[in-house]
């Protein structure tokens, strides 16, 4: 059998494998477009809300029915759109900056931290303000099995001091080899911290996880959940932005610091107008969906010829972040120029590493996307580092997800 006919068994195979996971996700997709389609129609969406206003944006219905509707949505209280926002850390480094004052203290209970949260936490942001910040892997610990709830409580009963104000989650793995945080153990970890704790906010960063299951972070009563519009809830469509969803109190708190105080929700103009927010949002479960279809069938295919692959591709999934070790750094450039060449935009490039802002080491990121950074869309990045892990993500479509990566495979292997 010759290296042609081994992708294209694995091919065959992979796409066979994962055939009941495609109709589980489309379970889901119906779902969630069901509950999307439902909130427009509640909040009785109409087409001037689609128009842009100016100045200091007083009045601006399509801005203002965009914030009911995400927060019916994610059912939460209230919820801030705003295009403004430049990124999702943008957004987060807003939020935490809301909810926190000089003495107090956030306990981050999933490890780590994306690599571009380390300036906002650090003497430039939160540090240089007197604020404190430290990490414990309780909660990502607990959704890998490898400690019980009790230890949970254990762990953060020894952690949590009478400063602390926040417990931060970051549900996506980031760069990292821990396993994305589910509904169910997030689910779990709400119960004890509700009960033991119930003064502290907690703060979810939900980048990468909207609608790859049916329940959102404020439906377990998560203070205050942020994500960006660039990734799954802007459908493809929206060309910046961020949204924060939750409690009334720390969404108002959200507002002002993005804007001033006093000001709050009630300022904030966009000229361009609202409709790709509005229908990438309606878009945005069937979108993501297609992703999560895309990335299953990656992980198989690669999986089938000798890649490490996690998740695996019948694992249930939380985010739409597939990691795949290539083990050498010839092989990393290798994958990320062959799905940079399969790109629709862009794909005469070569991604090289670099010094990526917001980056505390060379990263190397494939990206022939429409909206610049857009990990909704195929895209791959990875830190240029041992074991060489490369991050795949987005797909508008499956069939582009599954075309990239065969040619991916195909470049790698040198067939």
């Amino acid at each position: 059998m010759t290296a042609s006919d081994v992708l294209a068994k694995a091919y065959l195979e992979s796409r066979e494998e994962v055939l009941p996971v495609w109709a589980k996700i489309d379970e889901t997709v119906m779902a969630n477009h069901e509950r999307v389609l439902d909130s427009f129609i509640s909040e009785r969406v109409a087409l001037h809300h689609m128009s842009g206003t100016t100045g200091y944006g007083y009045g601006d219905a399509g801005r203002d029915t965009l914030d009911r509707l995400y927060a019916r949505v994610f059912g939460a209280q209230d919820g801030l759109v705003r295009p403004h926002w430049a990124s999702g850390t943008h957004a987060l480094k807003t939020a935490l900056f809301a909810l926190l004052r000089p003495g107090d203290d956030v306990l981050a209970v999933t490890g780590p931290s994306y690599d571009t949260l380390a300036p906002v936490t650090g003497e430039g942001g939160l540090k240089g303000f007197g604020i404190t910040y430290r990490e414990t892997d309780c909660l990502s610990l607990y959704e890998e099995g490898r400690i019980d709830m009790d230890a949970v409580e254990a762990d953060l009963s020894s952690k949590i001091r009478s400063e602390t104000r926040v417990l931060y989650i970051q549900r996506s793995r980031g760069y990292s080899a821990r396993k994305s945080i589910s509904v169910s153990s997030l689910l779990e970890f709400m119960g004890l911290v509700k009960r033991r704790w119930p003064g502290l906010w907690t703060m979810v960063d939900n980048c990468y996880c909207e609608f790859t299951g049916q329940v959102e972070p404020p439906m377990l009563g998560v203070s205050l959940t942020v994500g960006s519009l660039i990734k799954n809830p802007g459908g493809g469509l929206a060309p910046t932005g961020a949204y924060a969803v939750g409690e009334s109190e720390a969404v108002a708190r959200v507002a002002e610091s993005l804007y001033a105080p006093g000001l709050g929700s009630e300022a904030g103009s966009w000229a361009a107008g609202y409709r790709d927010l509005y229908q990438g949002f309606f878009l945005a479960p069937k979108v993501v969906g297609e992703c999560l279809k895309g990335i299953a069938f990656a992980a198989s295919f690669l999986g089938r010829l000798g890649f490490k692959v996690d998740p695996g591709p019948l694992e249930e999934r939380s985010d739409i972040v597939q990691a795949v070790t290539l083990g050498s750094p010839e092989k990393l450039k290798a994958f990320a120029a062959a799905i940079q060449a399969s790109s629709p935009v862009d794909s005469f490039a070569t991604p090289e590493p670099w010094d990526m802002p917001g980056y505390g080491r060379q990263i190397i990121m494939a990206a022939g996307t429409f909206v610049q950074g857009s990990s909704i869309e195929l895209s791959c990045d990875a830190p240029f580092t041992e074991p060489y892990t490369a991050y795949l993500q987005g797909g508008l479509t499956k069939e582009h997800v599954m075309l990239a990566v065969r040619r991916a495979a195909s470049k790698v292997l040198g067939v």
